[in-house]
């Protein structure tokens, strides 16, 4: 039974379930904002949300770094990361997804991703 469990499962295994995720919060702290599915943004939001609140709640900062370089793949996405979550003020709400159109082959509902950018 699935009682209480409110993970997107993606239609995927777990391990390509997450490095779908691993690639599209790769992405998205590399662009600033990234277009996909609904589906795909929902999960993303949630992890990204979890993301930002692990790491601002590090004292350290190569233990920062550290954490972000245990999800993401690439070293200069870790940096663009670890600059974003410096200056964002709070830990949650950092990221909004807006609907934007329907994909004209298969009538997907497509998102844009993005990171809210917030002064201190």
């Amino acid at each position: 039974m699935r009682h209480r469990n409110k993970k997107a499962i993606l239609n995927r295994p777990a391990d390509q379930r997450h490095a779908l995720i691993r690639n599209l919060l790769t992405s998205l702290f590399e662009s600033g904002a990234i277009q996909t599915t609904d589906r795909k943004a929902k999960a993303l939001v949630n992890e990204a949300g979890n993301l930002i609140g692990l790491i601002k709640r590090q004292k350290e900062n190569f233990n920062k770094i550290r954490e972000l370089k245990k999800i993401l793949y690439t070293e200069s996405a870790c940096k663009k990361a670890l600059e974003y979550i410096e200056k964002t003020p709070h830990t949650s709400g950092a990221v909004r997804a807006v609907k934007i159109r329907m994909r004209p082959g298969d009538g997907a509902v497509i998102t844009q991703v993005e990171l809210i950018e917030g002064k201190k």
